[in-house]
Order: C-alpha cells, then structure tokens, then sequence
C-alpha cells in the first residue's frame, strides 16, 4: 500500500525540525528533558504536575514542546525533580548545526595568502565553537599561480578529487592524484608545488582553535 505524503492528503507537511525558530527548539528541548527526568523518577504525568503544583494538561504541553513555560514554571519543575534549572536547557545547549551547501553554491571567497587563479569554495561553517572547522573546495587551472607559501595555525587535511598536483609541506613534497590524502601541521610553509595535470580539484578541511575562545 502507498502512504500519500500530508501535503498531497490535503494536511500540512510537518515542518523540519532543523527549520523551526529558536524559541520553538528551545521549548522542545526543555519538554523532552522534563519527560526523561519524570521517566528516570518513575513518576506519573499526573504525579509529577501534583509535585510541581502544575496541571496534566499543562505539564503535557511542556513536555511536548506545545508550551513556552515561565522561569517559575521551569523552577518548580525542577524542585519537583530535585535537580537544577540548568538541567533542563543543556540537550539545547548541546544541539549541533548542520550547514547544507548544494552542489556548486558553496561561498566563493578568498582567503588570506590567495594568489590568482586559485579558487575557494567554503562548503560549511561552525557557529559559536570554540575550535573552528573550515572545509573548502579548492579548483586549479592554467590560470593558478603555483606557490607554497601558505602557513597558518592547525591542522589541515587534502583530499584529491582530480587532476594530479606535487603538493609541498616544509621540506617534503608528494605527487598527489585522486584519491590520495594528506594530513599536516599547518604552522609548516605549504601549498600546490607544480601543477601536473590540470584541471585540479580538493578538499581542504582546516581545523583551528579560534582566538577568541567562541
């Protein structure tokens, strides 16, 4: 039998949850750790609204999310639970971003040391972390100047997707074709030593602790 989709029975498609405004992931957040507490107590939807001097139907709405409670609402639950108020927002505290680049609409932009010809396509970003990952998509062509001057703090890693380039690090250099990878200190002078076989395409993924600690 084929389930037709809520939006072709005529309903609402249920919105992605990725999408939803901050406030809504928010309460979310807080309903699902009410649930795990009231769950890890053994206590009863209709227990736990007596402890925290809520109603059952209040107390569902907050756990489903449906509800932004107040902070004496947030509090008494807590008392209730015996735990602090704080326990409650960190499955919020902890949610991870998700950045999605579709195919040939990552930024272009140019990083510091670029030289001409060398394109950058930044393929996502971290928000508020305190070590900073940057994966780009870097092209080469006949255009490229070749220079091995590039030297900034962390770590990098190259994976090859086309072309064939001798790719330096310090004092060492390696042929690198598709499929190969290599993985540096990136304090070290690096960069494309000569263009074998063009056109040229990896991904560089940069890692980094940001300097101001976010």
């Amino acid at each position: 039998m084929v389930r037709k989709s809520a939006a072709s029975r005529g309903g609402k498609p249920r919105p992605d949850p990725a999408h939803r405004p901050p406030e809504a992931r928010l309460e979310a957040a807080i309903g699902r750790a009410v649930r795990a507490m009231r769950a890890r107590h053994a206590l009863t939807l209709d227990a736990l609204a007596r402890r925290a001097g809520l109603s059952v139907g209040m107390l569902s709405k907050i756990e489903n999310g449906r509800t932004s409670p107040s902070l004496a609402t947030i509090q008494a639950l807590a008392d209730a639970l015996g735990v602090p108020v704080t326990a409650f927002l960190r499955d919020y505290e902890e949610q991870r971003d998700a950045v999605f680049v579709p195919a040939g609409q990552g930024l272009t932009i140019e990083r510091r040391g670029t030289r001409a010809g060398h394109q950058y396509q930044l393929l996502g970003h971290g928000i508020g972390k305190r070590v900073a990952v940057e994966p780009y998509l870097i092209t080469l062509t006949a255009d490229s100047d070749v220079f091995p001057v590039f030297q900034h703090a962390g770590q990098e890693f190259i994976h090859m997707l086309a072309g064939e380039v001798v790719y330096r690090h310090g004092a060492k250099t390696w042929l690198l074709r598709p499929g190969d990878s290599l993985f540096f200190d990136a304090d070290a002078p690096h960069g494309p030593d000569e263009l074998r076989r063009l056109p040229i395409r990896f991904l560089s993924v940069i890692v980094y602790e940001r300097d101001d600690g976010r």
